[in-house]
Protein backbone atom coordinates (compact mmCIF):
# COMPACT_ATOMS: atom_id res chain seq x y z
CA UNK A 1 0.00 0.00 0.00
CA UNK A 2 2.95 2.37 0.40
CA UNK A 3 3.39 2.20 -3.37
CA UNK A 4 -0.25 3.19 -3.88
CA UNK A 5 0.23 6.16 -1.55
CA UNK A 6 3.31 7.25 -3.49
CA UNK A 7 1.48 6.96 -6.80
CA UNK A 8 -1.53 8.94 -5.55
CA UNK A 9 0.81 11.61 -4.16
CA UNK A 10 2.57 11.72 -7.53
CA UNK A 11 -0.71 12.31 -9.39
CA UNK A 12 -1.73 15.06 -6.96
CA UNK A 13 1.67 16.76 -7.00
CA UNK A 14 1.80 16.83 -10.80
CA UNK A 15 -1.77 18.12 -11.01
CA UNK A 16 -1.38 21.02 -8.55
CA UNK A 17 2.00 21.93 -10.06
CA UNK A 18 0.30 22.21 -13.45
CA UNK A 19 -2.52 24.30 -11.99
CA UNK A 20 -0.03 26.63 -10.31
CA UNK A 21 1.89 27.06 -13.57
CA UNK A 22 -1.34 27.73 -15.48
CA UNK A 23 -2.35 30.44 -12.98
CA UNK A 24 1.02 32.15 -13.31
CA UNK A 25 0.95 32.05 -17.10
CA UNK A 26 -2.52 33.61 -17.07
CA UNK A 27 -1.40 36.37 -14.73
CA UNK A 28 -3.69 35.09 -11.97
CA UNK A 29 -2.72 34.95 -8.28
CA UNK A 30 -1.08 31.65 -7.48
CA UNK A 31 -1.93 31.85 -3.77
CA UNK A 32 -4.86 29.44 -4.07
CA UNK A 33 -3.18 26.63 -6.06
CA UNK A 34 -0.08 26.98 -3.89
CA UNK A 35 -2.24 26.73 -0.75
CA UNK A 36 -4.07 23.66 -2.07
CA UNK A 37 -0.75 22.11 -3.11
CA UNK A 38 0.66 22.64 0.39
CA UNK A 39 -2.51 21.25 1.94
CA UNK A 40 -2.68 18.03 -0.06
CA UNK A 41 1.07 17.61 0.26
CA UNK A 42 1.09 17.95 4.05
CA UNK A 43 0.31 14.29 4.63
CA UNK A 44 -2.85 12.48 5.55
CA UNK A 45 -3.75 8.83 5.85
CA UNK A 46 -4.85 8.45 2.20
CA UNK A 47 -7.39 5.90 3.44
CA UNK A 48 -9.90 6.72 0.69
CA UNK A 49 -7.50 6.17 -2.22
CA UNK A 50 -6.24 2.99 -0.57
CA UNK A 51 -9.76 1.64 -0.20
CA UNK A 52 -10.54 2.60 -3.79
CA UNK A 53 -7.59 0.61 -5.11
CA UNK A 54 -8.36 -2.31 -2.78
CA UNK A 55 -12.00 -2.27 -3.92
CA UNK A 56 -10.82 -2.46 -7.53
CA UNK A 57 -8.54 -5.40 -6.70
CA UNK A 58 -11.22 -7.09 -4.57
CA UNK A 59 -13.61 -7.03 -7.53
CA UNK A 60 -11.05 -8.67 -9.81
CA UNK A 61 -9.28 -5.62 -11.22
CA UNK A 62 -5.91 -6.46 -12.79
CA UNK A 63 -3.37 -4.95 -15.13
CA UNK A 64 -1.19 -1.86 -15.17
CA UNK A 65 -3.71 0.26 -17.11
CA UNK A 66 -6.49 -0.63 -14.71
CA UNK A 67 -4.30 0.18 -11.72
CA UNK A 68 -3.46 3.57 -13.23
CA UNK A 69 -7.17 4.33 -13.47
CA UNK A 70 -7.83 3.17 -9.89
CA UNK A 71 -5.02 5.43 -8.66
CA UNK A 72 -6.45 8.34 -10.67
CA UNK A 73 -9.89 7.85 -9.08
CA UNK A 74 -8.18 7.63 -5.69
CA UNK A 75 -6.42 10.94 -6.34
CA UNK A 76 -9.78 12.50 -7.25
CA UNK A 77 -11.18 11.25 -3.93
CA UNK A 78 -8.27 12.82 -2.09
CA UNK A 79 -8.79 16.14 -3.85
CA UNK A 80 -12.47 16.04 -2.92
CA UNK A 81 -11.39 15.34 0.66
CA UNK A 82 -9.26 18.49 0.54
CA UNK A 83 -12.41 20.40 -0.41
CA UNK A 84 -14.23 18.93 2.60
CA UNK A 85 -11.46 19.70 5.05
CA UNK A 86 -10.83 23.23 3.79
CA UNK A 87 -14.49 24.10 4.31
CA UNK A 88 -14.63 22.16 7.59
CA UNK A 89 -11.75 24.20 9.01
CA UNK A 90 -13.57 27.43 8.15
CA UNK A 91 -16.81 26.21 9.77
CA UNK A 92 -14.96 25.10 12.89
CA UNK A 93 -12.70 28.15 13.05
CA UNK A 94 -9.68 25.83 13.30
CA UNK A 95 -6.17 27.24 13.65
CA UNK A 96 -4.14 24.16 12.70
CA UNK A 97 -4.49 21.03 10.60
CA UNK A 98 -1.88 18.24 10.37
CA UNK A 99 0.41 20.26 12.59
CA UNK A 100 0.39 23.30 10.27
CA UNK A 101 -1.67 26.52 10.18
CA UNK A 102 -4.97 25.97 8.39
CA UNK A 103 -5.30 27.51 4.94
CA UNK A 104 -7.59 30.23 6.29
CA UNK A 105 -5.01 31.23 8.91
CA UNK A 106 -2.12 31.09 6.45
CA UNK A 107 -3.96 33.25 3.92
CA UNK A 108 -5.07 35.67 6.66
CA UNK A 109 -1.41 36.14 7.59
CA UNK A 110 -0.50 36.52 3.92
CA UNK A 111 -2.96 39.40 3.52
CA UNK A 112 -2.62 40.97 6.96
CA UNK A 113 -0.66 44.04 5.88
CA UNK A 114 -2.76 47.20 5.98
CA UNK A 115 -5.80 45.40 7.42
CA UNK A 116 -7.22 44.96 10.87
CA UNK A 117 -6.93 41.46 12.28
CA UNK A 118 -10.68 41.03 11.97
CA UNK A 119 -10.67 41.98 8.29
CA UNK A 120 -7.59 39.84 7.57
CA UNK A 121 -9.33 36.86 9.20
CA UNK A 122 -12.40 37.44 7.04
CA UNK A 123 -10.22 37.59 3.92
CA UNK A 124 -8.47 34.39 4.97
CA UNK A 125 -11.76 32.57 5.58
CA UNK A 126 -13.19 33.70 2.26
CA UNK A 127 -10.04 32.72 0.41
CA UNK A 128 -10.05 29.29 2.07
CA UNK A 129 -13.65 28.75 0.95
CA UNK A 130 -12.62 29.59 -2.61
CA UNK A 131 -9.64 27.23 -2.32
CA UNK A 132 -12.05 24.51 -1.24
CA UNK A 133 -14.33 25.32 -4.17
CA UNK A 134 -11.41 24.94 -6.56
CA UNK A 135 -10.47 21.61 -4.95
CA UNK A 136 -14.02 20.42 -5.62
CA UNK A 137 -13.76 21.44 -9.28
CA UNK A 138 -10.33 19.86 -9.55
CA UNK A 139 -11.59 16.57 -8.12
CA UNK A 140 -13.95 16.41 -11.10
CA UNK A 141 -11.14 17.28 -13.46
CA UNK A 142 -9.02 14.44 -12.07
CA UNK A 143 -11.93 12.03 -12.32
CA UNK A 144 -12.75 13.00 -15.89
CA UNK A 145 -9.20 13.00 -17.23
CA UNK A 146 -9.54 11.66 -20.81
CA UNK A 147 -6.24 9.79 -20.67
CA UNK A 148 -5.84 8.61 -17.07
CA UNK A 149 -9.46 8.54 -15.90
CA UNK A 150 -12.06 5.78 -16.22
CA UNK A 151 -13.25 4.76 -19.69
CA UNK A 152 -16.78 5.89 -20.63
CA UNK A 153 -18.48 2.68 -19.47
CA UNK A 154 -16.70 2.73 -16.11
CA UNK A 155 -17.33 6.48 -15.72
CA UNK A 156 -21.06 5.83 -16.13
CA UNK A 157 -20.91 3.24 -13.34
CA UNK A 158 -18.98 5.58 -11.05
CA UNK A 159 -21.05 8.71 -11.58
CA UNK A 160 -24.06 7.77 -9.38
CA UNK A 161 -21.77 6.59 -6.56
CA UNK A 162 -19.73 9.80 -6.66
CA UNK A 163 -22.93 11.83 -6.45
CA UNK A 164 -24.21 9.76 -3.52
CA UNK A 165 -20.91 10.06 -1.66
CA UNK A 166 -20.86 13.83 -2.02
CA UNK A 167 -24.47 14.25 -1.00
CA UNK A 168 -24.10 11.95 2.01
CA UNK A 169 -21.02 13.65 3.42
CA UNK A 170 -22.59 17.10 3.07
CA UNK A 171 -25.73 16.00 4.87
CA UNK A 172 -23.50 14.43 7.53
CA UNK A 173 -21.59 17.68 7.89
CA UNK A 174 -24.84 19.64 8.13
CA UNK A 175 -26.18 17.33 10.86
CA UNK A 176 -22.88 17.66 12.72
CA UNK A 177 -23.03 21.43 12.43
CA UNK A 178 -26.56 21.88 13.76
CA UNK A 179 -25.94 19.50 16.68
CA UNK A 180 -22.80 21.36 17.79
CA UNK A 181 -23.18 22.96 21.22
CA UNK A 182 -26.27 20.91 22.06
CA UNK A 183 -24.99 17.50 23.21
CA UNK A 184 -27.52 15.21 24.92
CA UNK A 185 -27.64 11.69 26.32
CA UNK A 186 -29.15 10.44 23.06
CA UNK A 187 -26.48 8.70 20.99
CA UNK A 188 -28.79 8.38 17.98
CA UNK A 189 -27.99 11.75 16.34
CA UNK A 190 -24.27 11.26 16.89
CA UNK A 191 -24.38 7.79 15.30
CA UNK A 192 -26.28 9.20 12.33
CA UNK A 193 -23.56 11.81 11.82
CA UNK A 194 -20.95 9.06 11.99
CA UNK A 195 -22.82 6.99 9.43
CA UNK A 196 -23.03 9.76 6.84
CA UNK A 197 -20.01 11.93 7.55
CA UNK A 198 -17.51 9.11 8.01
CA UNK A 199 -18.64 5.50 7.57
CA UNK A 200 -20.15 5.99 4.13
CA UNK A 201 -17.81 8.74 2.96
CA UNK A 202 -14.51 7.39 4.24
CA UNK A 203 -14.97 3.64 3.87
CA UNK A 204 -18.06 2.44 2.02
CA UNK A 205 -18.14 4.66 -1.07
CA UNK A 206 -14.37 4.62 -1.83
CA UNK A 207 -14.37 0.82 -1.63
CA UNK A 208 -17.46 0.63 -3.84
CA UNK A 209 -16.05 3.11 -6.35
CA UNK A 210 -12.99 0.93 -6.83
CA UNK A 211 -15.18 -2.14 -7.18
CA UNK A 212 -17.44 -0.34 -9.69
CA UNK A 213 -14.36 0.55 -11.72
CA UNK A 214 -13.70 -3.20 -12.02
CA UNK A 215 -17.33 -3.92 -12.92
CA UNK A 216 -18.58 -5.40 -9.62
CA UNK A 217 -22.24 -6.40 -9.44
CA UNK A 218 -24.77 -5.20 -6.86
CA UNK A 219 -24.47 -8.31 -4.67
CA UNK A 220 -20.72 -7.86 -4.29
CA UNK A 221 -21.18 -4.16 -3.55
CA UNK A 222 -23.59 -5.01 -0.72
CA UNK A 223 -21.01 -7.39 0.77
CA UNK A 224 -18.40 -4.65 0.66
CA UNK A 225 -20.82 -2.34 2.49
CA UNK A 226 -21.29 -4.92 5.24
CA UNK A 227 -17.53 -4.72 5.85
CA UNK A 228 -17.02 -1.00 5.30
CA UNK A 229 -19.82 0.52 7.39
CA UNK A 230 -18.89 -0.94 10.79
CA UNK A 231 -15.24 -0.24 10.00
CA UNK A 232 -16.06 3.39 9.22
CA UNK A 233 -17.98 3.72 12.47
CA UNK A 234 -15.02 2.29 14.40
CA UNK A 235 -12.75 4.76 12.60
CA UNK A 236 -14.83 7.76 13.69
CA UNK A 237 -15.35 6.51 17.24
CA UNK A 238 -11.58 6.27 17.52
CA UNK A 239 -11.32 9.80 16.13
CA UNK A 240 -13.68 11.04 18.84
CA UNK A 241 -11.50 9.49 21.53
CA UNK A 242 -8.37 10.99 20.00
CA UNK A 243 -10.06 14.38 19.81
CA UNK A 244 -10.72 14.28 23.56
CA UNK A 245 -7.67 12.41 24.85
CA UNK A 246 -5.11 12.37 22.01
CA UNK A 247 -1.68 13.96 22.10
CA UNK A 248 -1.22 16.90 19.70
CA UNK A 249 2.22 15.71 18.60
CA UNK A 250 0.56 12.52 17.35
CA UNK A 251 -2.80 13.79 16.11
CA UNK A 252 -1.57 17.03 14.50
CA UNK A 253 -4.50 18.88 16.12
CA UNK A 254 -4.55 21.20 19.14
CA UNK A 255 -5.46 19.37 22.32
CA UNK A 256 -8.39 21.63 23.16
CA UNK A 257 -10.17 22.12 19.83
CA UNK A 258 -12.65 19.23 20.04
CA UNK A 259 -13.44 19.92 23.69
CA UNK A 260 -14.04 23.61 22.99
CA UNK A 261 -16.24 23.01 19.92
CA UNK A 262 -18.89 21.07 21.85
CA UNK A 263 -19.58 18.52 19.11
CA UNK A 264 -22.39 16.04 19.81
CA UNK A 265 -20.22 12.91 19.82
CA UNK A 266 -21.06 9.44 21.05
CA UNK A 267 -18.42 9.87 23.75
CA UNK A 268 -20.09 12.95 25.18
CA UNK A 269 -23.59 11.50 24.80
CA UNK A 270 -22.54 8.50 26.89
CA UNK A 271 -20.99 10.84 29.46
CA UNK A 272 -24.27 12.77 29.71
CA UNK A 273 -26.09 9.49 30.17
CA UNK A 274 -23.85 8.31 33.03
CA UNK A 275 -22.77 11.46 34.84
CA UNK A 276 -24.05 11.83 38.38
CA UNK A 277 -26.55 14.64 39.06
CA UNK A 278 -24.02 16.32 41.31
CA UNK A 279 -21.40 16.51 38.53
CA UNK A 280 -23.68 17.16 35.55
CA UNK A 281 -23.41 20.97 35.91
CA UNK A 282 -19.62 20.68 35.64
CA UNK A 283 -19.91 18.66 32.44
CA UNK A 284 -22.28 21.25 30.98
CA UNK A 285 -20.03 24.12 32.04
CA UNK A 286 -16.78 22.70 30.65
CA UNK A 287 -17.69 20.87 27.45
CA UNK A 288 -18.13 23.30 24.58
CA UNK A 289 -16.62 26.20 26.54
CA UNK A 290 -14.70 28.26 23.96
CA UNK A 291 -12.47 29.63 26.74
CA UNK A 292 -11.49 26.19 28.07
CA UNK A 293 -7.87 26.17 29.26
CA UNK A 294 -5.50 23.27 29.91
CA UNK A 295 -6.38 23.03 33.60
CA UNK A 296 -10.11 22.82 32.96
CA UNK A 297 -9.50 20.46 30.03
CA UNK A 298 -7.78 18.12 32.48
CA UNK A 299 -10.81 18.29 34.78
CA UNK A 300 -13.12 17.60 31.84
CA UNK A 301 -11.10 14.60 30.67
CA UNK A 302 -11.09 13.20 34.18
CA UNK A 303 -14.85 13.65 34.36
CA UNK A 304 -15.36 11.89 31.03
CA UNK A 305 -13.27 8.98 32.29
CA UNK A 306 -15.12 8.88 35.60
CA UNK A 307 -18.41 8.38 33.75
CA UNK A 308 -16.93 5.36 31.94
CA UNK A 309 -17.78 6.91 28.56
CA UNK A 310 -14.29 6.33 27.15
CA UNK A 311 -14.42 2.63 28.03
CA UNK A 312 -17.90 2.31 26.55
CA UNK A 313 -16.66 3.83 23.29
CA UNK A 314 -13.71 1.41 23.29
CA UNK A 315 -16.20 -1.46 23.54
CA UNK A 316 -18.19 -0.04 20.65
CA UNK A 317 -15.02 0.15 18.57
CA UNK A 318 -14.18 -3.46 19.37
CA UNK A 319 -17.69 -4.63 18.49
CA UNK A 320 -17.62 -2.86 15.13
CA UNK A 321 -14.10 -4.00 14.35
CA UNK A 322 -15.04 -7.60 15.06
CA UNK A 323 -18.16 -7.26 12.92
CA UNK A 324 -16.10 -5.94 10.00
CA UNK A 325 -13.46 -8.65 10.49
CA UNK A 326 -16.09 -11.39 10.42
CA UNK A 327 -17.49 -10.07 7.14
CA UNK A 328 -13.98 -9.76 5.71
CA UNK A 329 -13.30 -13.43 6.49
CA UNK A 330 -16.22 -14.40 4.26
CA UNK A 331 -15.54 -12.03 1.35
CA UNK A 332 -14.63 -13.80 -1.92
CA UNK A 333 -11.49 -11.76 -2.56
CA UNK A 334 -7.84 -12.66 -3.26
CA UNK A 335 -5.88 -13.57 -0.14
CA UNK A 336 -3.46 -10.66 -0.54
CA UNK A 337 -6.35 -8.20 -0.82
CA UNK A 338 -7.98 -9.65 2.29
CA UNK A 339 -4.72 -9.20 4.20
CA UNK A 340 -4.35 -5.59 3.05
CA UNK A 341 -7.92 -4.84 4.09
CA UNK A 342 -7.23 -6.44 7.47
CA UNK A 343 -4.14 -4.28 7.97
CA UNK A 344 -6.10 -1.19 7.02
CA UNK A 345 -8.92 -2.16 9.40
CA UNK A 346 -6.42 -2.62 12.23
CA UNK A 347 -4.98 0.82 11.55
CA UNK A 348 -8.40 2.47 11.38
CA UNK A 349 -9.63 0.98 14.65
CA UNK A 350 -6.50 1.08 16.80
CA UNK A 351 -4.60 4.11 15.48
CA UNK A 352 -3.10 6.77 17.75
CA UNK A 353 -3.21 9.67 15.28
Amino acid sequence: MDEVRRRVDGVLDAFVDRKTAEARRAGLPDDVPVAVAAFVGAGGKRIRPLLCVLGWQAAGGTGARGLDRAVQVGAALEMFHAFCLLHDDVMDGSDTRRGQPTVQRALAARYRAGRSRELADAVGAGAAILAGDLALLWSDELLQDPVRGPDPAAAARLRPLVGLMREEVMYGQFLDLIATGLPTADTGPALTVIRYKTAKYTCERPLQLGAALAGADETFQHRLSAFALPLGEAFQLRDDLLGAFGRPEQTGKPALDDLREGKHTVLVSLAHRSVTPARAPLLHALYGNSRLDEEDAGRLRALLRDTGADRAVERMITERYEQAAAVLDGLPVPAEVREQLRVLADTAAWRTS
